[in-house]
């Protein structure tokens, strides 16, 4: 029994979307994913930090589910800002009951649990200091409402935190975010979205008492980081 998280899949088995354009890393992804994820097995939880899949809908995107639903045990899963397929919950369900994809649980609004530790998150935004778009801040407010919403369901239990957008990185904080999770003692917050040139940026490791991993699938060379065994 054991805890992973990775995120940025990517996935466009059901549309031509190539990838090694993001960089020679990429070449051969989908195998390094077959591979990778061969180490997860029933008994485990994956989280999948957003960035599932390039479909349009859930039609589209349904050989990219068939993949992750092959993939063992409970899958949770987040929204990334390419996810141009996410819908509400009871039309994603209907779609995982009709296509017989077990196992795939959403990540918004609320937590789930491994063992005695709180899994909570939402796919969370980028502050601008200068924010002049209305739509921006509300989509912002929006997440943080989402985000600690999570927090308050997990209760008194140790909370493992996971975002699609980093909430710090070298010369950028979200504050908000980044409030929530010392407010709620949140014991590691784990993230996504930075790939390539942008590894470098990433902050991995204790920041006032929280530990920050990166676990984009390119930084993890397509490998499931673990979390908890």
């Amino acid at each position: 029994m054991a805890l992973y998280a990775i995120g940025d899949l990517h996935l466009s088995l059901g549309a031509d979307k190539p990838m090694d354009v993001f960089g020679s890393r990429w070449e051969g992804y989908m195998d390094k994913l077959r591979q990778g994820l061969s180490v997860i097995t029933a008994e485990d939880t994956t989280v999948l930090l957003g960035d599932l899949s390039w479909a349009m809908s859930l039609q589209e995107a349904e050989p990219d589910f068939a993949f992750m639903a092959a993939i063992p045990g409970r899958k949770i899963i987040l929204k990334g800002n390419h996810d141009y397929w996410w819908t509400t919950a009871n039309k994603f369900y209907t779609f995982c009951r009709e296509k017989g994809f077990e196992n795939l649980w959403i990540l918004n609004n609320n937590c789930y649990f491994y063992e005695d530790t709180a899994l909570c998150g939402t796919r969370g935004w980028f502050f601008e200091a200068d924010r002049s778009a209305q739509h921006d801040e509300k989509v912002y407010q929006r997440e943080l409402m989402r985000l600690e919403t999570s927090l308050r369901a997990a209760g008194e239990h140790e909370k493992i935190c996971f975002l699609h957008y980093p909430p710090l990185y070298r010369g950028y904080e979200c504050p908000g975010v980044l409030e929530l999770l010392e407010r709620y003692g949140v014991s590691q917050c784990v993230y996504g979205h930075l790939h390539s040139d942008s590894h470098k940026l990433a902050i991995t490791g204790d920041k006032n008492g929280i530990f920050y991993r990166l676990a984009a699938a390119d930084y993890t060379d397509f490998r499931p980081i673990l979390l908890k065994p």
